[in-house]
């Protein structure tokens, strides 16, 4: 087995470019590099697998770095002559650290086994079009009004997890993806709470923000955080609500101003179900909601579940969500009126929108056809 490491120059060069580290702890990180890759290259070098053989000096280097900050803030060493003095025995330890973390981290990486790689259409299409709408609103979207800084901030966030759910779709968590996609269901449906309701709710949702930073011990001042609560407390008797129901009040209160409060026979309550998701239109979740809920909970479903069923029933969500949220997206993003970004934004979505819709169908035809054949092999039982 060939033995590359980089030559001193070449470190120090490469660690001066990207201002990595001082420069006169230089010496003592060449040091330690070499420690690492002298052990890395040992291990491997009995290893019958030829993927092992290459060795990714730069994560080499990225480890060592962070552990040696790590340790120097740890030890609270300090300077002589403008450089940190460590011991031999230390300079051996950091270096062991990192020989074991890039072994175990980088070589012997637990992975589950994925129904789906970054690179399957369904996971990469999506993902490309979250990147897309992510780097927009985190970068050039300019907004003025509080109401659309909040929907912004809360979408970003909603494809943030969109994100997440695909990456933890690609390492074999499907279970985990569920209960994630569960959180970005509530996210969503306040989104749509707020979109639907105009400038009333916005105005109740930021006053019950208030009164949840009060009620949380979040107002520095006492004089404050208590008339915050006489005003709850007064809010509350308007809806002849008992002290009991303050947590619920302060949590879902706002909606009492929605249209559907409003003009419905039948109230509202102060809960996610029959609040939230109802007010935002999107009750025909409430079972597969119900269902994220129990895996989120650590119910039996979480341990006893079969992995592929989840892993589609969590992109179908996902895709469905993202849908839906892409409409806000849009609204958002046109009325910046940026015709160079629109102009992008229009290819992106002519190209890629109908993509993802089509992805869907046969993942969703798939699902169902693998779900009857499977119920009908446990009939046949």
């Amino acid at each position: 087995m060939n033995k590359s490491v980089l030559s001193k120059e070449s470190f120090l060069n490469f660690l001066k470019e990207r201002n990595l580290i001082e420069e006169g702890d230089f010496d003592n990180l060449y040091e330690i590099y070499s420690l690492v890759v002298d052990a890395i290259y040992e291990v491997l070098a009995v290893s019958n697998n030829p993927f092992d053989l290459y060795v990714n000096h730069f994560v080499i280097i990225i480890y060592i770095i962070n552990e040696y900050k790590f340790y120097l803030s740890l030890k609270n060493i300090e300077k002589v002559d403008g450089k940190h003095q460590l011991s031999e025995e230390q300079i051996h330890f950091i270096g062991s650290l990192c020989a074991d973390k890039y072994l175990t981290n980088e070589k012997l990486n637990y992975k589950s086994e994925s129904f789906a790689n970054r690179f399957n259409p369904p996971i990469s299409t999506l993902n490309l079009y979250l990147n897309f709408s992510l780097r927009i609103l985190e970068s050039s979207v300019s907004l003025k009004s509080r109401n659309d800084i909040l929907i912004k901030n809360m979408l970003v966030k909603a494809l943030k997890m969109g994100k997440c759910i695909l990456n933890l779709l690609i390492e074999g968590f499907e279970t985990e993806a569920f209960s994630t996609w569960r959180t970005l269901h509530e996210n969503e449906c306040i989104i749509f709470c707020l979109v639907k309701n105009g400038t009333e709710i916005f105005t109740e949702y930021f006053k019950h923000i208030k009164y949840s930073l009060a009620y949380r011990g979040q107002i520095k001042s006492k004089e404050a955080t208590d008339k915050i609560f006489e005003e709850i407390k007064e809010e509350m008797k308007k809806h002849d609500l008992k002290s009991k129901d303050m947590k619920k009040f302060i949590e879902y209160g706002y909606l009492y101003v929605s249209k559907e409060a409003q003009n419905s026979d039948v109230p509202i309550k102060l809960n996610f179900r029959d609040g939230v998701e109802r007010v935002a239109g999107l009750s025909n979740y409430s079972k597969v909601y119900e269902m994220a809920s129990e895996i989120a909970h650590s119910s039996p479903l979480l341990l006893f579940s079969r992995r592929e069923y989840y892993f589609n029933v969590t992109l179908l969500n996902l895709y469905e969500t993202f849908f839906r949220l892409e409409i806000i997206f849009e609204a958002i993003f046109k009325s910046l009126n940026n015709d160079a970004l629109i102009n992008q934004y229009e290819r992106l979505k002519q190209v890629y929108l109908g993509e993802l819709r089509s992805i869907y169908q046969i993942v969703k035809q798939n699902f169902i056809a693998s779900n009857t054949k499977l119920n009908k092999s446990e009939d046949a039982k």
